[in-house]
């Protein structure tokens, strides 16, 4: 069972003073919970010190997955279930096989992938998500502190960082 989460919310106006902000905030010790935009920023993840993405590997290994599934599928079939001689060739030619399994790669990748990141980004269709501030998807930014991780900091310091930064707001939240 999770407990209650509390934050505290900093709620900038403009991209430019959001990212010096974070560059602020992180360098005051202040473990920054989440970011939330209304469009990309770019720049935003590199100040945040995000973790290139393994999302291209878990692609390859899809693919792969994809490639070898219709090369054995369409092999046992030519071959083994329901052999054809078409056109004097070979039951077993792979010429032939090559837009199937293109194909096939390119539609496992994708809906591995599009599973994987449904999964780390913890989007379940029965969730809810949390919502820090509606104003997040109209012209605001919202930066997210959790109270637990900055346990160690007082809430006035962490409050007064993101005033100085350039905050027009700073609000509390809590989730049950």
């Amino acid at each position: 069972m999770e407990r209650d989460k509390n934050f505290i919310l900093g709620i900038f106006d403009d991209e430019d003073i959001l990212k010096n902000a974070v560059r602020e905030v992180r360098a005051a010790g202040i473990k920054i919970h989440e970011v939330f935009s209304p469009y990309p920023v770019h720049g935003l993840e590199d100040e945040l010190g995000y973790k290139k993405s393994r999302l291209p590997v878990a692609a390859f290994l899809f693919g792969l997955l994809g490639t070898t599934l219709a090369l054995t599928m369409q092999f046992y079939m030519m071959k083994f279930d329901w052999p054809m001689i078409i056109g004097g060739k070979d039951h077993a030619a792979f010429p032939d096989f090559i837009p199937v399994t293109f194909e096939l790669t390119v539609l496992v990748a994708a809906f591995g992938m599009v599973g994987v990141f449904m999964i780390s980004s913890n989007l379940k269709p029965w969730g809810q998500p949390k919502i820090f501030d509606l104003r997040s998807t109209d012209d605001k930014h919202v930066m997210a502190i959790d109270i637990a991780n900055n346990a160690a900091v007082d809430l006035e310091i962490i409050k007064g960082a993101l005033k100085n930064s350039g905050a027009s707001e700073v609000n509390s939240k809590s989730f049950d």
